[in-house]
């Protein structure tokens, strides 16, 4: 088993340093390499999910890796943190067919890139000490500044690469603070051994506001969700796919890993905070939403409403709350990057995002019009859904501790419903645009290669969550009783 584990780290970062020796002419073996890497990964953390022993909330597959004098990086995974192994895994295959017909000069930098960032992100997930895990923390910041301030589509890219770098960078200034302060009072970084360490009331309430600094900017939480939107229009669609996809994910894993099993007192301090910015920033988004031109807006500003679904499930401290969020983290983490390849899809046949150019596309585009009525019933959480399981199990954990909050995140998914379904309906019904929307347009091959494996994820998490829930039982329970 820690080979398997280790061997899903070391796959994205060989085939990196692979790929950079290669000659930029050799455009087939780049891209076939690059998607030979992330496909046998995939491979590999799902060998990894069947070998797992679900009846155990204790790490597995651990492994100790020299990287420092003196210094040990230990990896393993639990029940939490295989489901989003296999999430970024499974992501990136797309990001790499998303990518497939970049021009010569940028189409090595960009593969390599991502590999990159697969390499980073997997090390946020699997490893099991806090300053390891900050470092991957930022690292992660590295590749994806380049892929959208290089890759970008539009004038404003830079800005919003910069923009997407300070917001994450300074937040996270906080975060090594507490990691030293946690340090110096243990004289280790070890989750394991920090979570057999307590700590005073005083000291928890300081460690938790400085974890809640860095996490709270990448979920994001109002009001330090500005640089999502803007980092969402401006990136590649690829870009938003593991933004959406992943990244976002990496606040409420630390919320999740770190701060309420650490610091279980600052958290119920604190829980009566989270639930009010959670709760304002379902509301004021989701309204935002409603007002919005640009297509990848409306998809990024529903992102940071789910997102703060997230939160509120997982200050519920109670078991489905906790599940629920667990399951709309994963979902979310389909549905969205499936809405943002459809929109890339649209965005390369009519080089625009804006709704008002769009129209009739079901006359041109019935397999497309099928597919994003999917994603969009998924993403307003109908049941059947990926989404409806989390949701539902978010609202019956918050209004066993608090009725008004759970009401007023469901007044959310109204409104979700509302501009998922205005969305579809400017884009697909209604009199087509014969200058914007020329026949015959619709799908090609690799398209349907990239949107037919979320398709059959969205509908299996929908119809079997059972398989999810059981994968992560036992550390959710060992995390609520602890």
């Amino acid at each position: 088993m820690s080979t398997l584990l280790l061997s899903c780290l070391a796959l994205p970062l060989g085939g990196a340093l692979g790929l950079s020796l290669l000659p930029r002419a050799r455009r087939e073996w780049l891209r076939l390499g690059a998607l030979s890497v992330t496909l046998v990964t995939f491979l590999l953390s799902l060998l990894l999910w069947v070998g797992f022993d679900t009846s155990t909330a204790a790490f597995q597959a651990t492994a100790r890796v020299a990287w420092l004098p003196g210094l040990h990086w230990t990896v393993g995974v639990d029940g939490l943190s295989l489901l989003f192994l296999v999430l970024t895994t499974f992501l990136l295959p797309s990001c790499i067919l998303a990518g497939w017909t970049l021009p010569e000069a940028r189409l090595k930098e960009y593969l390599v890139a991502f590999l990159v960032l697969e390499f980073c992100m997997l090390g946020v997930f699997v490893t099991l000490d806090l300053l390891v895990f900050y470092l991957f923390f930022e690292a992660v910041l590295l590749p994806m500044f380049l892929i959208i301030g290089w890759f970008g589509s539009r004038a404003r890219k830079i800005q919003a690469a910069y923009q997407f770098f300070l917001y994450t960078l300074l937040g996270s200034v906080l975060l090594l603070l507490g990691i030293l302060l946690l340090y110096l009072q243990t004289g280790t970084t070890d989750l394991q051994v920090l979570l057999q360490t307590s700590f005073s009331e005083r000291r928890q309430v300081l460690l938790w506001a400085a974890f809640f600094a860095s996490f709270a900017v990448k979920v994001p939480m109002v009001p330090v969700h500005i640089w999502l939107p803007e980092a969402h229009v401006e990136a590649p669609t690829a870009g938003s796919v593991i933004l959406a996809g992943v990244l976002l994910k990496l606040g409420t894993y630390g919320f999740l890993r770190f701060s309420i099993p650490l610091l279980p007192q600052a958290t119920l301090y604190f829980t009566p905070l989270v639930y009010t910015l959670s709760v304002v920033a379902i509301l004021y988004t989701s309204l935002t939403t409603l007002r919005q031109v640009d297509l990848k807006k409306i998809i990024a500003y529903s992102s940071v409403a789910h997102m703060n679904y997230v939160t509120l499930g997982l200050f519920s401290l109670n078991l489905q709350g906790v599940a629920g969020s667990v399951l709309l983290m994963l979902s979310h983490g389909l549905v969205s990057p499936a809405l943002f390849l459809c929109i890339g899809a649209l965005y390369e046949r009519h080089r625009t995002r804006l709704v008002k150019y769009y129209g009739g596309c079901v006359q041109a585009m019935p397999l497309f019009a099928f597919l994003f009525l999917s994603f969009t019933l998924a993403n307003l959480s109908l049941p059947g859904t990926s989404s409806f399981v989390g949701e539902f199990l978010i609202l019956l954990g918050t209004w066993q501790t608090h009725a008004g909050v759970a009401t007023l995140a469901a007044l959310g998914m109204v409104l979700g419903a509302a501009y998922s379904l205005w969305l579809y309906n400017r884009v697909v019904f209604g009199f087509p645009k014969p200058s914007y929307l020329p026949a015959r347009c619709d799908l090609h091959r690799r398209e349907v290669a990239m949107l037919a494996p979320f398709w059959g994820a969205v509908l299996w998490m929908g119809v079997a969550p059972q398989v999810f829930l059981d994968t992560v039982q036992a550390s959710l329970c060992h995390l609520v009783q602890g």
